[in-house]
């Protein structure tokens, strides 16, 4: 049994979690007899109330049975459906396309529940704290508020790392082997606007809107002006378009949808055109931009998602950049 007597994790959900994986995994095979109460208190230096509630537990989500004077027997190894909780940073529109592609790639073997943690390190921790031991896998999407980012570290670490996948970020400083379906946020935009090359000759300067209150990642703004730099170009960042003056010859990268509209507006107001006088990307796909012709670079949301499923399915490790690209309109 894996069981780490130094480890914060209460005693009898590392007993559940030891069981239920190799239960998972075939090491235990439907109607093997698992050790008595006493031999594992014995053995573990655990006390036998500790043991009695482990097994209750497993007992009543199904995974083992009990028979009268003779002992606990493993009950089901393949029939039982796995369970996987997803862990999203907030609610999107691109968000639910990871969602679907998850739920759809997983199928009949698991159902999946959603939590969203809000940027927030502490409502992070009670969502682990309430679940660790109920799940099969924890799928996380590690994006948090700039001042708690490290304290995230020590729940993530919590959760056994052959129960992890991150998404859409890899967190190099958990010093862990987990799957990580992620982006290189500062490498992706610098090499989506490189690609366009031969359309930024008609933008003397380009802007990227980032908002100070998002948590979107800094590497964006690092990206951003590493291009800039590299190819000579006058560049600002500012945080919003709402006091924005729009100057013919300016090419603007927005991230929130409400700084995309207030651009699009004062264009209008202007008569300024799109793509020629102007020139607009955004980030991340949806259906309303590809409707009203919008340039936009973004990763491939339903990818991510199917490949979080597949490393599930296949029980390994991966680490997986994700395909990020630049969808070309007019807009730009």
């Amino acid at each position: 049994m894996q069981f780490d007597p130094e480890n914060k994790t209460p005693k009898y959900k590392q007993i559940i979690h030891s069981i239920q994986t190799d239960i998972e995994r075939g090491v235990l095979q439907k109607g093997t007899q698992l050790p008595s109460i006493s031999e594992l208190s014995v053995d573990y230096l655990l006390a036998r109330d500790t043991v009695e509630k482990a097994y209750r537990a497993l007992r009543n989500q199904g995974y083992i049975t009990s028979v009268q004077g003779k002992g606990y027997y493993v009950q089901s190894a393949n029939d039982k459906k796995a369970k996987v909780l997803l862990i999203f940073n907030k609610l999107s529109s691109y968000k639910k396309i990871i969602y679907y592609s998850l739920v759809n790639a997983l199928g009949d073997y698991a159902d999946v529940d959603l939590e969203i943690h809000h940027y927030s390190v502490k409502r992070f921790k009670e969502i682990i704290e309430k679940n660790l031991g109920k799940y099969n896998h924890y799928v996380v999407m590690p994006h948090f508020n700039l001042l708690e980012e490290e304290d995230y570290l020590t729940t993530l670490r919590n959760i056994p790392s052959s129960q992890l996948t991150l998404l859409d970020k890899d967190v190099p400083e958990l010093m862990q082997p987990v799957s990580s379906i992620y982006q290189s946020f500062d490498k992706d935009i610098f090499s989506a606007l490189e690609d366009a090359n031969e359309l930024m000759v008609k933008y003397e300067k380009l802007v990227l809107v980032f908002p100070p209150d998002e948590n979107y990642p800094r590497e964006i703004v690092k990206g951003f002006k590493n291009y800039c730099i590299n190819y000579h170009k006058a560049f600002d960042v500012i945080e919003s378009t709402r006091n924005e003056a729009l100057a013919q010859g300016t090419g603007y990268v927005v991230l929130e949808e409400n700084d995309l509209a207030e651009l699009v507006k004062k264009a209008r107001i202007a008569s300024l055109t799109l793509g020629k006088e102007i020139g607009i990307i955004s980030f991340n796909e949806t259906t309303l931009k590809e409707l009203l012709g919008i340039t936009v670079i973004t990763t491939d949301f339903e990818t991510m998602g199917r490949t979080a499923a597949e490393a599930i399915l296949n029980k390994e490790k991966v680490k997986v950049k994700n395909p990020f690209y630049m969808i070309r309109r007019g807009s730009f």
